[in-house]
């Protein structure tokens, strides 16, 4: 896959930021998005850079569609300087917000927070994006494995999610006259700082989540890395309009 691009959302911090890592690996060059993490986007820069690949990252509020014709100019110069192109090949709709409350107290502020993050963002900014999307490209969103089990405090985030994974079967049949093949991922359980890091840092969750999957532990940031890798290769080229559950088998 050497001189594909790939543009992912969120890519500053957590699975989006192993996401562009191992695509790195595979001589696949990034455009990452941050919000607010300058810091970090400069860091993930480097490392990629250091990969021999090269990487740009711009400012982008998944939340706020206004920026978005703003954004898409940024990206637009940014394959033409950069890269020499006017086009990219994957677009990994990943940035993403977690908000934990029972169904009972959930507020219509963090609902209409996790319908612009997970939904509208990806559904709005992917249609402004279209055009410079090669044709035979790859789009991923990512969903969640609350979609397939339930635990108590995910019921509107599990429900957005939800609608990511019909969304990406109608993407996947109106943009196959392009060839572009669309499907998404479910990730189980991964310490990273989702959810203020619980997995990850308290030793009696981790261990409490790591009984309910077959696998025997929580899911690492490089198991999700890994994976899109790989669903992105030509090797999985025949794959669409499906969600991949990458989870370790938990609570089947």
């Amino acid at each position: 896959m050497t001189n594909h691009i790939a543009l992912i959302t969120g890519a500053s911090r957590g699975l989006g930021r192993n996401m562009a890592l191992h695509l790195a690996k595979r001589g696949i060059h990034i455009i990452g998005t941050y919000r607010s993490g300058v810091t970090e986007a400069e860091m993930l820069k480097q490392e990629i850079e250091a990969l021999g690949v090269k990487a740009t990252m711009l400012p982008l509020d998944i939340t706020d569609t206004t920026s978005y014709p703003a954004f898409i100019n940024a990206v637009i110069d940014t394959l033409n300087v950069d890269f020499g192109r006017q086009s990219f090949d994957f677009l990994i709709n990943n940035a993403g917000n977690g908000l934990f409350s029972n169904f009972s107290d959930a507020t219509e502020e963090q609902f209409d927070s996790l319908v612009a993050t997970h939904l509208r963002g990806p559904i709005f900014l992917t249609q402004k994006l279209l055009p410079i999307i090669v044709d035979g490209g790859r789009i991923l969103n990512v969903s969640s494995g609350f979609v397939r089990f339930t635990l108590p405090g995910y019921s509107v985030y599990a429900a957005v999610k939800a609608a990511v994974e019909v969304l990406t079967r109608y993407m996947a049949l109106e943009l196959g006259s392009r060839q572009i093949r669309v499907n998404a991922i479910a990730p189980g359980a991964i310490a990273t700082d989702f959810g203020g890091g619980v997995v990850r840092d308290n030793e009696d969750v981790n261990a409490y989540v790591a009984q309910g999957i077959a696998l025997g532990r929580v899911g690492l940031p490089d198991d999700i890395g890994s994976a899109v890798a790989a669903i992105l290769s030509n090797e999985m080229a025949w794959a669409n309009g499906t969600t991949f559950d990458i989870s370790g088998g938990q609570l089947l």
